[in-house]
Formats: C-alpha cells, sequence, structure tokens
C-alpha cells in the first residue's frame, strides 16, 4: 500500500492524498477487527465518520483548476 513515507507513491500522489488513503484503509481494517474479533457492534456514528472521512478523500484528489 501507498504510505506517506514511499518515495514511489510520491512520485504518482501527493502527501495529503496518501495520508488519506492511509487513514481510510486503517479504520477500515480495525472496524473489521473490532466487530470480528473483539465482538463490537458498528454503530450509525461509525458510518457517520466514515462518510466524512470519504468526502476528505473525494477532495483530496479533485482536481481543482
Amino acid at each position: 500500500m501507498a504510505v506517506p513515507a514511499n518515495r514511489i507513491g510520491h512520485q504518482v500522489y501527493s502527501a495529503a492524498q496518501l495520508k488519506t488513503m492511509q487513514e481510510i484503509i486503517t479504520l477500515i481494517v480495525f472496524a473489521i477487527f473490532s466487530v470480528t474479533y473483539l465482538g463490537e457492534k458498528l454503530q450509525w456514528n461509525h458510518g457517520v465518520s466514515f462518510l466524512f472521512l470519504c468526502g476528505a478523500a473525494f477532495f483530496s484528489f479533485q482536481k481543482w483548476t
């Protein structure tokens, strides 16, 4: 996966884009872990916060001219 410390990833993406991808990937993995291993339930506020992060990714990857 591309992370901010990866030079190859930085040639294609900006640091903000790489950090946004890292955060979204981390939250997806942790959500799966907390549901399957820890037995916790996801609630509506978790979904809303994930949607806000997806919105951040959308604006991070937009090419504004």
